[in-house]
């Protein structure tokens, strides 16, 4: 053989042999391209219409119901598409425990909307990572100290139910709304807690602080505002938009003068409620120059804003819907009253009551559920890729925790969409505690203030049912109380008025 056929059978057997390792690579890649495939599922859902997505199938008044149903054809995990955006939705209570609970971390994050782009990483409910947890352990810790859940909270939380059952005598049984007076008293217990005092609600400045609050909770889940989350470009054209802006300006120059009266009476050694905590923190961060402090105005600002619209808006907006649902279902609010009478007669009803009233425990329970009052609760966001119920989720997916599924769950709660107390009773009339009762969600998202809230709808709901009968106004029956909600990032009752009758 010669040296050219030697190099020439040479290189044919070198590029058959290539030959060979490309299709064998070609024919493993692929395989496991396949494979690969199988376990990358996404969770199903209804098809997207181009850009629109699915907002065809979504009732943007009120989309907790849109995706309840949507949950019954797709299953407890499922996407669908607010126009180009992708949102992960997971229903019911089995699925929703496992993801907040045993996926905390994975699903941990929060997704800040463009609605909430201008305190995006600030403060507490809008932030992720180091910031949020440093201001939400700051916050706890403080909240702890100026007694969440303890003696001194109670003292606050009696003292200021003498001050609305005052404002409340002196509609002297005619019809009044419930929602200044039970919203001031509400946002009197986070403000001392925050501001170190309470105010007059007679204040112009603290009714409209607390007026601004409550509008900016129902336009942040207002339709036109999911829309602008979708658009922002159209933002500029919504008068709901423009009217966010312009209270978050007032909030803020509000704050700031409250922070500036505070500075000007501070005393290091004996804090009056978070904002001194916060402002001696700061002193002390600047003093030993510490770079990158979170202490500072924008996290201060942010932080406060936090907490007084979620200690104001969630815990007034329960106890509307307790009053009303006594209005509505009489029997029941009779049953609450003979239990009071029995077990506290005319003493200030206090925490360690509780365990003596099953019943009323089991009403306020009842009611909480009912009123699912965050019906989609605060949007989350996955913080990597995740695995989860057989499906793929990728990292930075919004995911939508729908504690409406959990709280009317059809396979944990025997009449879901009814009011009945007896959910949380058992054959003895004891009261009895229900996995499936998250109304503050569950995991590291949870409400930080649960404890407190818990504290004042037990006080404020059994003090004024100790001392008022509530009825409709007269000419209207208790079939005619409208328990349609107005739909916002909370479900507030719609405007109503009811009657206070004084009890002997």
């Amino acid at each position: 053989m010669s040296l050219v056929e030697g190099l020439l059978l040479q290189a044919t057997s070198t590029s058959l042999l290539l030959g060979v390792v490309v299709l064998l690579m070609v024919v493993y890649f692929y395989s496991f391209d396949l494979s690969l495939k199988e376990d990358v599922k996404e969770p199903p859902g209804p098809k997207p219409l181009g850009f629109l997505g699915n907002l065809f199938q979504i009732d943007l008044k009120k989309p907790h119901e849109s995706l309840c149903k949507l949950a019954k054809k797709y299953g407890p995990v499922f996407t669908v598409c607010f126009g180009h955006k992708k949102v992960v939705v997971l229903a019911g209570y089995k699925t929703v425990k496992q993801a907040l609970i045993n996926y905390a971390e994975e699903f941990g994050d929060r997704e800040i909307p463009p609605t909430f782009q201008n305190i995006r990483e600030h403060g507490i409910l809008f932030s992720n990572g180091e910031n949020w947890k440093e201001m939400r352990r700051f916050a706890i810790s403080n909240l702890r100290d100026f007694g969440m859940g303890k003696r001194k909270s109670e003292e606050k939380i009696i003292e200021e139910i003498q001050y609305l059952k005052e404002v409340i005598e002196g509609f002297g049984g005619k019809p009044f709304d419930t929602a200044q007076p039970v919203n001031c008293a509400v946002s009197n217990i986070i403000s001392s807690i925050v501001y170190g005092s309470r105010f007059k609600y007679s204040d112009p400045e603290f009714k409209q602080m607390v007026d601004r609050a409550n509008e900016n909770v129902r336009i942040g889940g207002s339709a036109a505002l999911r829309i602008f989350s979708l658009f922002p470009w159209i933002g500029r054209f919504l008068s709901d938009r423009r009217k966010l802006v312009s209270n978050g300006e007032k909030n803020n120059k509000q704050i700031r003068e409250l922070v500036e009266a505070l500075k000007k009476t501070l005393n290091p050694d004996e804090p009056r409620g978070i904002v001194d905590s916060f402002l001696i923190r700061k002193q002390s961060d600047e003093q030993s120059g510490k770079k990158d402090s979170r202490f500072h105005e924008k996290n201060l600002f942010v932080t406060v804003a936090n907490l007084f619209v979620a200690g104001t808006d969630t815990t007034g907006t329960t106890l509307r819907w307790g009053l009303l649902l006594m209005a509505k279902y009489p029997h029941i609010q009779d049953r609450v009253q003979e239990e009071i009478q029995k077990v506290i007669g005319g003493r200030q009803p206090v925490t360690e009551d509780r365990k003596y009233l099953p019943y009323t425990d089991a009403v306020i329970h009842e009611i909480q559920r009912l009123a699912n009052i965050v019906p989609l609760g605060l949007p989350h966001e996955t913080s990597c890729d995740v695995h989860f119920n057989g499906y793929f989720i990728k990292k930075g997916t919004t995911v939508y925790a729908l504690l409406t599924s959990v709280l009317q769950d059809e396979d944990e709660w025997e009449s879901p969409h009814t009011f009945n107390p007896a959910h949380f009773l058992n054959e003895k009339g004891q009261f009895v505690k229900r996995d499936a009762f998250l109304p503050f969600s569950a995991g590291r998202r949870a409400c930080l203030g649960e404890s407190l809230a818990r504290m004042e709808l037990f006080l404020f709901f059994t003090s004024l049912l100790q001392d008022f009968h509530f009825t409709p106004p007269p000419g209207v029956t208790e079939e005619q109380l409208d328990l349609t909600p107005v739909v916002g990032i909370t479900l507030n009752p719609s405007k109503h008025e009811l009657c206070a009758i004084k009890m002997n």
